[in-house]
């Protein structure tokens, strides 16, 4: 009698531990969720969670950190570049010279 009632109880702890240990899972991802669109909202806030997580791992002692870099980050300096000073014109003289030859 004392072993079944031990086991029942047994058996009670157990299914406490996965109600709460999947209440836990739960609420960890409606946090993620939370997270999710928040950084989908604000894509400035994605490469701040970024630069933060390799600061994160810089603290460690690797030997090796492996930087993958956003393409987005990368875009402003992919597009052509624009001069900074314009062409001028060329002086008169150098024009008749020009239309000479």
């Amino acid at each position: 009698m004392q072993r079944a009632m031990a086991k029942q109880a047994e058996a009670e702890r157990e299914r406490r531990s996965k109600v709460i240990s999947a209440e836990g899972e739960y609420q960890a991802s409606q946090r993620l969720s939370d997270a999710a669109k928040i950084l989908s909202e604000q894509p400035s806030a994605l490469t701040l969670r970024y630069l933060q997580t390799l600061r994160e791992i810089a603290t460690e002692n690797n030997s090796t950190t492996i930087f993958p870099v956003p393409i987005d980050l990368l875009k402003p300096f992919m597009q052509p570049s624009v001069e900074l000073h314009p062409k001028e014109d060329k002086p008169a003289k150098d024009a008749d010279a020009d239309a000479l030859t």
